[in-house]
């Protein structure tokens, strides 16, 4: 339908008989329009038109670009069919000059009345809200920029009002103690309060009462809350009534709570530190001063007036009046150019006390400039009037120092000759032989020439010491320093280094044949020495190592001559011997075995082998011979031959006997409960372990029964080293039950009365000595003679290195009670010794023993 001119209500034809909806566009005051299937306006009132600020409908482009491009999405949401129920919708429109304004929007779906005409596909209701909701948006920016002003400032916000019941805490509240927004608050005082440290909890309570009395309008009050986590916050909480009853009582009251943990601490932390400064001031008697350089004002502390000795207080002249006059001039001009120069400076002066001592000052200042531009002067004074005595009276002892210098260095050379040379023979002692070498060790190393040292060790000398005396000893010290330093030449240098240890050092580019120089030592060393009519002979063994060149390492030539000297009295004394490098790699060997020795001890790889004895009758195993081994990780099972001299070397021989017995102990328990009928065992005990005070008390910590274990003992040893430690160790082994037996005996110097004085309960016979019997009447016969004694002195007989079947019969008719060796049983480890006394295979390789005692006979016989 076409518009009539004019119309400012309707843009709309009106015709006799409007539509209903039409009426309603007329008669109200929201906008409303109607919308055609294909969303184009086709009809608006005047309200809808002034809101876009138009006067035609043509003015108006279709609904959707009506609307801001902010909020189509909500449109095409809100227009689908059979959604006219819905609530209004706030969205933006957008003018034609491209502004935008608030409305209220409800779509509606016009019903189609009998008689009346197609009704538009959508009518548009609108209600300017533009006003409002700009108002609402712009209060809740402010809000926003609120609250994040105060969560950045770290300050929570509450808010109790106590009329309606309402107590709110902001999202920063329950930060600073570690809340959650969700979490649950139990505002009753009751309940908070004791979430504050005790110490604070009565302070609190006290301003809470006051600001809910309106004792203070505004309070502000710092205390302790827990953490959820449990530490403690520091809270500065500020707080302010906002409303009023009818009663005049606060009615509501907001504030904000701040974490003030961190200033807390920085305030402690501070508070500690003025303290130990005024503390370490109190201590030092420093005095501090600051003076205003423009008013001329002064404040000293209590020190600075102690150390002035001030009965009135400090002013501008105090201090120059106080000076030494003849100190005055210079101080104060000290002071003038400091503050001149604008730089920090000390200084140094005496002062006439309120009492007219005189004392010592010194003092450290620093001109500065404070915050409000006035030129100052800060500085402290201390007493030093100890110090300056102190230094007069140094100064005075080193010009008696000096005027002595004289004979102070005529001690020194004393005292430094004596520190370098032997007392007793006047050569060098070890200390300057320290020096020297490493001197010489850099000569010949920019040279090329060669470097040799000779360490020598008197032989004998022990024997001349302890039977004639020391007297004696210090007589041939003397007469060795005089033979080295006859043999000396260009070049050489002599040492004494303890005891009877010198060492020779023969250096320079025409280097002396060692060997001879070795030799003539030796020799001269041979010759007879008379002391008080005494002829006292001893003897020299010379070690030499030397180096050349760019390698030469000064201690390592002092080690490498130990070690043969070392050799040299190995291999029989008053002899020379040279380090070599296949010496150096036995060291290294040896070095390598210790190791692997000790290693071994730690993870327990020793353990004991175990060679069978028999009974010489019926050839019954009666027990076994522990005998110890090394399990190498890489070499095997190694016999003690190995290891034993380095074991002993490194002193754990005793530990080593200890691991093999408790282990053997184990084993014999072990063979008892399998009843195979070995009765005892019997384990070697060297000699130093003999003499160790604690081989009672180890042994009594092991489970041994009587009788089935025994020590045997070298003969060697029972008769040389029977001192009461030994003896007293040999009554500790037979009050435990165990046996002692002689081992290798016949191969030293036993005699009757020894063994009627040791009384073992077996004699070992030697394997050198059994071993010939099949072929040597005479050895047949001392064998016999050996067995006679042993059963004269009712002790067993043992024959060891039985070897062959010939030895079994024989050894057996001379009357051993025991045998052992290799014709019967090898060593073996434990885990094959029940299978070897259950097979009896050593019965078939002893042959017929009647047999082969008839052969003997024959052989004897012939």
């Amino acid at each position: 339908m076409a518009k009539p001119p004019g119309s400012t209500s309707l843009a709309v034809e009106k015709t006799e008989r409007e539509p209903l909806y039409r009426q309603l566009f007329a008669r109200s005051g929201f906008g409303f329009a109607a919308l055609d299937a294909e969303g184009r306006i086709v009809e608006a009132n005047a309200t809808l038109l002034r809101s876009f600020a138009v006067t035609a409908l043509e003015d108006l482009p279709r609904f959707d670009a009506c609307v801001s491009a902010k909020d189509r999405s909500i449109i095409a949401y809100a227009m689908r069919p059979k959604s006219a129920e819905q609530a209004p919708w706030e969205i933006r429109l957008q003018r034609p000059d491209g502004t935008e304004f608030w409305v209220l929007a409800s779509f509606i779906e016009p019903p189609a009345p009998p008689g009346e005409a197609t009704p538009p596909a959508m009518i548009v209701q609108t209600i300017d809200i533009d006003e409002r909701k700009r108002n609402a948006l712009e209060l809740a920016e402010r809000e926003a920029r609120w609250n994040h002003a105060l969560e950045s400032a770290g300050q929570g916000v509450w808010d109790h009002d106590f009329s309606r019941g309402d107590l709110f805490y902001s999202r920063q509240w329950r930060a600073i103690r570690g809340l959650q927004p969700d979490d649950a608050i139990d505002s009753s005082l009751e309940s908070w309060i004791q979430s504050v440290h005790p110490d604070d909890r009565a302070h609190v309570i006290g301003e809470i009462k006051k600001q809910e009395t309106g004792q203070t309008p505004v309070s502000v009050f710092s205390y302790r809350e827990r953490h959820k986590e449990g530490h403690w916050v520091w809270i500065e909480s500020r707080g302010a009534v906002v409303e009023y009853g009818p009663d005049g009582k606060p009615s509501r009251i907001a504030g904000t709570d701040t974490d003030i943990t961190e200033r807390k601490e920085a305030e402690e932390r501070l508070a500690q530190m003025s303290r130990r400064l005024e503390l370490a001031l109190d201590v030092s008697r420093i005095g501090v001063f600051e003076v205003n350089l423009k008013t001329s004002e002064v404040q000293w502390d209590d020190r600075m007036v102690e150390i002035y000795g001030l009965t009135e207080e400090p002013n501008a002249t105090t201090w120059e009046r106080a000076l030494h006059p003849l100190d005055q001039r210079k101080a104060t001009t000290k002071v003038q150019d400091g503050v001149f120069n604008g730089k920090d400076f000390a200084n140094e002066f005496r002062i006439i006390r309120g009492d007219g001592e005189i004392r010592h000052l010194r003092g450290r200042s620093a001109p500065y400039v404070d915050t409000t531009g006035v030129p100052r002067l800060i500085g402290a004074n201390w007493d030093v009037t100890d110090d300056v005595e102190l230094q007069e009276e140094l100064t005075h002892a080193k010009e008696l120092a000096e005027a002595r210098a004289g004979e102070l260095e005529s001690a020194k050379a004393r005292i430094e000759y004596t520190a370098l040379h032997d007392h007793l023979t006047g050569l060098p002692n070890r200390r300057y032989l320290d020096a020297t070498i490493e001197d010489a060790a850099r000569q010949a190393q920019q040279t090329g020439s060669r470097l040799a040292v000779l360490h020598i060790d008197l032989d004998r000398f022990k024997e001349i010491n302890d039977t004639l005396g020391h007297l004696a000893g210090d007589q041939m010290l003397i007469h060795a320093a005089g033979v080295l330093r006859e043999l000396k030449g260009d070049g050489d240098f002599v040492a004494r280094i303890g005891g009877d240890e010198f060492v020779f050092l023969s250096s320079g580019p025409n280097g002396r044949n060692l060997a001879v120089l070795a030799e003539a030592i030796v020799e001269a060393m041979r010759k007879p020495v008379t002391f008080n009519g005494h002829i006292c002979r001893f003897g020299a063994s010379v070690g030499i190592a030397s180096q050349s060149g760019a390698a030469i390492d000064a201690k390592q030539l002092l080690v490498n001559a130990d070690l043969a000297l070392y050799r040299a009295k190995n291999r029989g004394r008053s002899r020379h011997e040279f380090f070599t490098s296949d010496f150096q790699a036995q060291i290294i060997v040896n070095k390598q075995t210790a190791d692997e020795i000790l290693s071994g001890i730690e993870q327990s790889r020793f353990l004991p082998y175990y060679q069978p004895q028999f009974c010489a009758r019926t050839l019954d195993i009666i027990g076994v011979e522990t005998l110890a081994r090394w399990d190498h990780p890489t070499r095997g099972i190694l016999a003690p031959d190995t290891f034993l001299k380095i074991a002993e070397d490194l002193d754990c021989v005793a530990t080593i006997d200890r691991i093999v017995l408790e282990k053997s102990l184990a084993d014999f328990a072990e063979w008892q409960s399998l009843g195979l009928g070995i009765g005892k065992i019997s384990a070697n005990v060297s000699s130093k372990r003999l003499h160790d005070p604690e081989l009672g008390r180890s042994l009594r910590t092991l489970d041994i029964k009587p009788q089935s274990l025994s020590f045997e003992l070298l003969e060697s040893i029972f008769l040389d080293d029977c001192d009461r430690t030994v003896l007293e160790n040999l009554a500790e082994m037979r009050k435990l039950g165990i046996d002692i037996e002689i081992d290798d005996f016949g191969t030293g110097h036993a005699s009757i009365v020894s063994l009627m004085k040791l009384s073992p309960r077996r004699l070992k016979i030697d394997r050198q000595l059994v071993k010939p019997v099949s072929r040597s009447p005479g050895q047949r016969k001392l064998v016999g003679t050996i067995v006679e004694i042993g059963r004269s002195l009712n002790i067993e007989v043992v024959a060891e290195g039985v070897e062959t079947p010939a030895h079994v019969a024989i050894m057996r008719d001379l009357g051993c009670d025991i045998l052992q060796g290799y014709a019967l049983a090898r060593p073996m480890p434990a885990q094959a010794i029940p299978d070897f006394v259950r097979r009896e295979e050593w019965r078939l390789e002893a042959g017929n023993v009647r047999d082969l005692q008839n052969e003997v006979r024959r052989a004897v016989n012939r």
